[in-house]
């Protein structure tokens, strides 16, 4: 099996207030290393937002080459080894809602994509949470967003260790849990 075909172990990104930076540094990345692109695209406030995968060694090499063709332009970047396996999941939109009542919602908010991502591992691994959500840029003026739901504790716990990182970044806007939210509210989300 190819190992593009793989999940990928580590996920790396760059936030970019260029366009063309953004074009120039993931070419770059793809050439520097074994990576997968998981997303390059432009997003709100005239941005470009690139997610790569792979294994650690090789997302940090390709981090590292694409934040020097970045320079000044690079707003915020990350790696993120080990990331938990419902961030793909969240990120791709292929969470099923969970029917009926949940116990509990979850919400936190950030001032910038890195840092939505960076929560959201963090959050999956700190409690026995399904997250649902993660809405990064789009739509939202280049904020980021993560929705997720368990029990009450699970879902307190998951918020506060996801608002913790994003606060330790400088970029926390809000942080949310809501103790038994009504049907009507999971029914149409972003």
């Amino acid at each position: 099996m190819s190992t593009s075909k793989l999940p990928p172990l580590s996920v790396g990104v760059i936030e970019l207030s260029s366009i063309a930076r953004g074009y120039q540094a993931q070419d770059e990345m793809l050439k520097s290393a074994n990576i997968v692109l998981l997303l390059a695209r432009t997003i709100c406030a005239g941005k470009y937002l690139l997610i790569v995968g792979g294994t650690v060694d090789d997302v940090e090499s390709a981090i590292a080459t694409g934040l020097k063709v970045a320079g000044d332009t690079a707003i915020d970047s990350l790696v993120c080894p080990r990331v938990h396996e419902s961030v793909f999941q969240a990120l791709g939109q292929s969470v099923i809602l969970p029917t009926g009542k949940v116990p509990a919602l979850g919400i936190v908010e950030t001032f910038g994509a890195c840092a939505i991502l960076a929560a959201s591992d963090f959050a999956a691994k700190a409690g026995r949470v399904t997250l649902i959500r993660l809405h990064v840029a789009m739509a939202l003026g280049g904020k980021g967003l993560l929705m997720l739901t368990g029990s009450l504790s699970d879902v307190k716990s998951a918020v506060k260790a996801a608002a913790d990182e994003a606060r330790r970044r400088g970029v926390l806007a809000a942080e949310v849990v809501i103790s038994n939210p009504a049907e009507e509210l999971l029914a149409e989300y972003l």
